[in-house]
């Protein structure tokens, strides 16, 4: 195994997947229904998984304190050079740590956060358990805990519109499949998550979807109005059915308070 094996990976999220129709409404329809959720800047952050900070640099920018955790050297990379593109109070709320988010504890120095986000990574994981319960440790009593994840009751519908028929049937009982940058990805449901985030203290608050239209919809990023799109996907986030129709899903829980018991 490569020493950082999302390095190939950095270059296409940033200039790719972040920069794409669908990229930029997963930024800005995540931190809408982040605002609903999060204390009053300055609060502190945890951005675990948080790459090339996309999803807490514009959290910065409000003022709010903000640690990227990350396994990636080339991804913290990325998040480094676009650090130098803002103003230095902006560049001085945030922290660029490098290490997995199952060692966040350590690496953060035992510290626990008013916000810890993780959208994006628990696609990526084998076991959701490990990982969620290094978040609910790291979120501080009535803190805010914001995960996004892959929604494993939609994965039929990529296959189908690719008129890929016979993927489609397997997918309705599928757990994962390769995403589009190529990489296996594997999916969660809102209520299995919900228990992980009971188990580890953490009372589910709501959750939201992120993706409908725009992800099955090739958009090109020079002739659609973004605006409108994210507008129209916002939308979709709070209403059923669509909401349940989401590519992706964002499951927004508040930690309860600890007893002695608890870690210190």
């Amino acid at each position: 195994m490569p020493s950082d094996p999302w390095a190939a990976l950095a270059n296409p999220f940033l200039e790719g997947a972040y920069a794409s129709v669908k990229g930029q409404v997963r930024t800005y329809v995540l931190h809408a229904q982040l605002l609903r959720h999060l204390p009053e800047p300055p609060a502190s952050v945890l951005d675990v998984g948080g790459g090339a900070a996309h999803q807490s640099l514009p959290l910065a920018r409000l003022g709010y304190d903000v640690t990227v955790l990350d396994p990636s050297p080339a991804m913290l990379a990325k998040a480094e050079q676009r650090l130098r593109d803002e103003p230095a109070d902006v560049r001085r709320r945030v922290r660029l740590v490098e290490a997995p988010g199952e060692q966040a504890e350590a690496a953060t120095g035992g510290r626990r956060f008013a916000a810890v986000l993780c959208h994006g990574v628990l696609m990526y994981v084998e076991r959701p358990e490990p990982l969620v319960s290094a978040l609910c440790r790291r979120t501080a009593p009535g803190g805010v805990l914001s995960v996004m994840a892959l929604n494993a009751r939609t994965l039929a519908v990529r296959p189908a519109l690719d008129r890929r028929w016979a993927d489609a049937l397997a997918a309705f009982d599928a757990t994962g499949e390769v995403g589009v940058l190529g990489v296996g990805t594997r999916g969660d449901t809102v209520e299995g998550l919900s228990l992980l985030l009971r188990q580890g203290g953490v009372d589910p608050e709501d959750w939201y979807g992120v993706w409908l239209f725009s992800d099955w919809l090739d958009l090109p990023s020079g002739s659609t109005d973004v605006a409108a799109v994210a507008a129209v996907e916002l939308e979709a986030s709070v209403r059923d059915p669509y909401r349940q129709l989401s590519r992706v899903f964002h499951l927004v829980g508040r930690a309860g308070p600890r007893t002695a018991g608890d870690e210190a």
